[in-house]
């Protein structure tokens, strides 16, 4: 262990420890301490030796021998309290009036010791405090002006020096001389330790800058990037230089910078923090283009502050900013909105199935349970014959629609738990379409539309369920009948359109309004409060075709304007096809993502809640 290094140890033990963890405070606490701690101690221990070459001292050298005790205090006073401004400020009135004491009596401002006025602002000067330098600047000035006055008003007592005064002045001048040699190099010292401790400070905020995956920039107010971290590169996928002056701002996104303009011209002229969230456009790297990758923008948070200087006005505040990447964050909300969306869907269909639900199990119940007490009574009640034959059929028409309503539901319910079969087979596709239009021909009677029917009689077969097909047609068809008022027409067409057959229902009835058009599909759903219930049913109609035409791999679109009609045309392959074999199958999995499963075929829905 060297010397110094002993040294550098028994001063550290005498810091303040406010002073002990910040390097060039350290600094400047042992550049105080260690020359008046030492510089006494020398100077005490070589009293003797002057007392044994000199003799006997005179009054005054006593005293200046005295005042070397002053450092040493002035060291502990420092090293207890840590008060570095007062150690510095008591330093100057210490050498202030040992100088002024010597300087009286051997002759004022001619004395030799009055050259030692100008270190006391050189030693302040160490103290890196204006207020100090301030301070001792005026104290010597007016040491000076002091002993100037006494020499004019001779009020200056009889030197009591017998030697030579140009000797004195020698002596004066080089001892100053060696003194301010001391400070220029303890200033010299502070002011290396300072730029190595600059130079580590700036280095290690640069490694930092480097390996933070968030990103730190300088920004003029105006948005003009002045420095940006590396980590900005990997972040966007372009090189640090492009991203200088308005390279960034030309990558975020257009809706997004008015935001981003604001946030930093607020924190360079409100001298408080700010926080935005913003899309900026990245650079896709090659190796990812082509999969199907994230899109070129992310969402990024940036919290800028404004970066004082004192040297520069607040309009001109530069602003430092960090930026972090929030994209995982903004999609998991999305995600959220959109899972909650869906929860109060389903919780209006819920209440809305219970609405529905509870008038068409009840009317036909109701029915059934009436006619059934009135036959029980026909003794009673004198029911005759025709009359109970009346009754028994109204029960039998209840029935059938209870039936039917409730067939719906559990045929809807399999579908989505994707339980339905489907048993493909061969089958001639006009006959079955024709059967089914025929059924439906007197319901189109007694409502008073026209239902007109084009199949080609050359119509290939079609590999399919044909329950599932008459089921299809079946729905339509009856839909469009009941969303068509008097004297409307009902068009059922076929056709061959590539490998595809296309079955088309057209209607001239009450139409679909924009709005509701975006739900056609949903189970349970009738279009709009326009209708208020004009029109029977469930509102399952479309939804199990819908589902049927995606079991068997085909598209449902619907088209309609209100008050001019509806149509709906289903594209069914000849050959059929596995679910598991196309896209279409998703609307069928209610657990998949929304967005899976309103593809573009939820378009559709029967006219005005088509129910079966």
């Amino acid at each position: 262990m060297t010397v110094s290094t002993i040294i550098r140890d028994c001063l550290d033990t005498l810091l303040h420890p406010s002073a002990r963890y910040d390097a060039l405070m350290s600094a400047r606490h042992r550049a105080f301490i260690a020359p008046r701690l030492f510089g006494s101690l020398a100077a005490l221990a070589a009293f003797p030796v002057y007392l044994a070459i000199h003799g006997a001292p005179a009054g005054l050298e006593v005293a200046a021998f005295a005042w070397l005790i002053a450092p040493i205090l002035l060291s502990y006073f420092l090293s207890r309290t840590g008060r570095y401004e007062s150690a510095n400020i008591l330093s100057a009135l210490a050498l202030a009036g040992l100088i002024m004491a010597v300087a009286i009596n051997t002759g004022g401002i001619e004395s030799f010791a009055a050259i030692w006025l100008v270190v006391i602002p050189l030693e302040a000067a160490l103290s890196a405090s204006r207020r100090v330098v301030a301070f001792a600047s005026a104290l010597a000035l007016g040491c000076a002006l002091s002993l100037i006055a006494l020499n004019h008003f001779d009020l200056l007592p009889v030197s009591q020096l017998t030697a030579s005064h140009g000797a004195l002045m020698a002596m004066g001048i080089a001892s100053a001389l060696l003194y301010a040699c001391g400070l220029a190099y303890g200033a010299e010292s502070l002011a290396r330790t300072s730029v190595a401790l600059l130079y580590d400070e700036e280095d290690r905020y640069r490694l930092l800058a480097r390996n933070m995956s968030d990103v730190i920039s300088r920004h003029a107010r105006n948005g003009a990037v002045l420095f940006v971290s590396p980590a900005a590169e990997a972040l966007l996928g372009v090189p640090v230089a492009r991203l200088l002056g308005h390279g960034l701002f030309d990558r975020v996104h257009v809706a997004d910078r008015p935001a981003f303009l604001t946030a930093l011209s607020d924190a360079g002229r409100g001298g408080e923090a700010r926080s935005v969230e913003f899309r900026i456009k990245r650079d896709v790297p090659r190796s990812e283009r082509g999969r199907g990758h994230a899109a070129d923008f992310l969402w990024l948070e940036m919290r800028c502050r404004p970066l004082h200087q004192s040297a520069t006005s607040t309009s001109d505040a530069e602003v430092v900013a960090v930026m972090r990447d929030v994209t995982d964050r903004k999609e998991q909300e999305q995600a959220l909105d959109l899972a909650r969306a869906a929860a109060e869907r389903a919780d209006a269909s819920r209440s809305h199935f219970l609405a529905t639900m509870s008038h068409e199990l009840r009317t036909p119940l109701n029915a059934i349970i009436g006619f059934s007490e009135m036959i029980v009574q026909e003794d009673t009640l004198m029911i005759s014959a025709a009359r109970r034959k009346e009754y028994a059929q109204l029960i039998n028409d209840s029935g059938q629609h209870l039936l039917s309503v409730v067939n719906g539901i559990l045929d809807m319910s399999k579908m989505e738990a994707g339980n339905f079969e489907i048993l493909p087979e061969p089958f001639a596709p006009r006959p079955a379409l024709v059967n089914c239009c025929n059924l439906l021909a007197l319901k189109a009677r007694e409502n008073e539309v026209d239902l007109v029917t084009r199949a080609p009689e050359n119509l290939p077969q079609l590999t399919g369920d044909p329950r599932a097909f008459k089921q299809i047609v079946l729905n339509l068809v009856s839909n469009a009948i009941k969303f068509t008022e008097r004297g409307g027409t009902v068009t059922v067409s076929a056709a061959i359109e590539g490998a595809r057959l296309v079955l088309r229902v057209s209607d001239t009835g009450v139409g679909i309004g924009a709005d509701d058009l975006k739900r056609i599909g949903e189970a349970f759903f009738q279009a709009g409060k326009t209708y208020q219930r004009r029109h029977e049913g469930t509102g399952l109609g479309l939804s199990i075709v819908k589902s049927l035409v995606a079991l068997h791999g085909g598209e449902m679109s619907v088209e309609s304007k209100l008050e001019e009609g509806t149509t709906v045309t289903v594209k069914l392959p000849l050959a059929f096809t596995r679910p598991s074999e196309t896209s279409n199958i998703a609307v069928l999995n209610p657990a998949q993502p929304a967005a899976a499963a309103q593809n573009d075929s939820q378009r559709q829905d029967d006219q005005v809640k088509k129910s079966a």
